[in-house]
């Protein structure tokens, strides 16, 4: 089955509220019908309509559900010489793993740290009272 192509005008002009595509790593989405499940609401997605998304959505950090969902949704390929430039997928991909970690090690501090001090509290009360 070949693939089609999707021009820039093509994707412009789905930009509404009744034709929703969005361009993920060179990849064209119909998501007019998922607007309503969207978790994030639509104004998200309507802000990215008809353009490209790919930096939008790599920065929420979407589950591999989320991404399992657009295979449902794909309209086709993006024009290679079109006239907006695709994000290079590994500069997205690498600035989205830096985040994801920044986050899950901004995550694992807020739970360390104050259960730490609390530990440390204990302890300090522990043999403060002279009990030992």
């Amino acid at each position: 089955m070949a693939t089609k192509i999707i021009t820039y005008d093509e994707l412009k002009a789905n930009g509404s509220k009744q034709s929703i595509w969005l361009l993920i790593h060179g990849k064209v989405y119909n998501v007019t019908k998922f607007l309503d499940e969207h978790p994030g609401g639509d104004e998200v997605i309507l802000a990215e309509a008809g353009k490209d998304a790919t930096e939008a959505f790599e920065d929420v950090g979407h589950s591999d559900e989320a991404r399992s969902l657009l295979t449902d949704m794909l309209v086709g390929e993006f024009e290679k010489d079109g006239e907006l430039k695709v994000k290079s997928a590994t500069k997205s991909a690498s600035s989205s793993a830096a985040v994801n970690t920044a986050v899950q090690q901004g995550s694992n501090l807020m739970y360390f740290v104050p259960l730490g001090l609390l530990g440390a509290y204990f302890a300090w009360r522990y043999y403060s009272s002279g009990s030992v």
